[in-house]
């Protein structure tokens, strides 16, 4: 994997988002913060991604990811989903810039229930970074169910989990565990990658491993529908 990082913008956005948050957890890590972002772009670019693809962004935050998204993506290209309104407010108003929002038209939806139907398109990517890594199952089969229903029929979701072990066990909870518009206790859990892949072979998905991210070592996942593949 390699990119073409604009060490000048991305200083900038570092130094915004560490004034911002100087005070306040806004759901990620400081560190890193533009580096993190711009690496989901690349973990995308090398899946596929072209400009005029039409991507959703599960769990966008304050817009780590969606930041570069939306810069690297045609008009009406991004969508995102995010229901902390604060988080997202932040995102779209103090980390993306006026005019930067203004002529690429991202849209958003603040729907605690990651319904993906909400933006009435056929996505061709599905991101979701550190979400599976506070969902409950019941949360991810939703979000399988809606790649299923509302992604093109090539279309690649990608997201990061923390697997199930002796140090993680596979979280059976009903509720999302870590902060949130409801929530200021931090926290994450693991899921089986057993019980993942048979979710998704139950819906006629295929579903590979790629290697951790270098910004937080995150470990990745690559979902697609069974008879497209790449």
């Amino acid at each position: 994997m390699s990119f073409k990082l604009d060490t000048l913008e991305a200083m900038q956005l570092q130094r915004k988002f560490e004034a911002l948050a100087r005070d306040q957890f806004f759901g990620v890590p400081v560190k890193d913060f533009a580096f993190a972002g711009r690496e989901q772009l690349a973990y995308l670019m090398d899946a596929g991604l072209k400009q005029d693809s039409q991507v959703l962004d599960i769990g966008c935050g304050v817009l780590r990811a969606g930041y570069w998204l939306i810069h690297y993506l045609d008009p009406g290209c991004y969508c995102a989903i995010e229901p902390h309104r604060g988080r997202l407010e932040l995102g779209t108003h103090s980390i993306l810039e006026p005019e930067i929002l203004q002529s690429k038209k991202p849209r958003f939806d603040s729907n605690a229930n990651f319904d993906t139907s909400v933006f009435g398109e056929k996505f061709d990517f599905f991101l979701a970074y550190s979400i599976w890594t506070h969902a409950c199952k019941r949360q991810i089969e939703n979000m399988l169910n809606g790649f299923i229903r509302d992604a093109n029929d090539r279309a690649a979701f990608l997201l990061t989990y923390q697997p199930s072990g002796w140090r993680h066990p596979d979280y059976n909870g009903d509720h999302w565990v870590g902060t949130s518009h409801e929530s200021e206790v931090a926290g994450t859990i693991a899921h089986s990658f057993g019980w993942i892949k048979r979710q998704c072979q139950m819906r006629g998905l295929s579903i590979s491993k790629m290697k951790r991210d270098k910004a937080h070592r995150h470990r990745w996942l690559e979902i697609r529908k069974t008879q497209w593949g790449r």
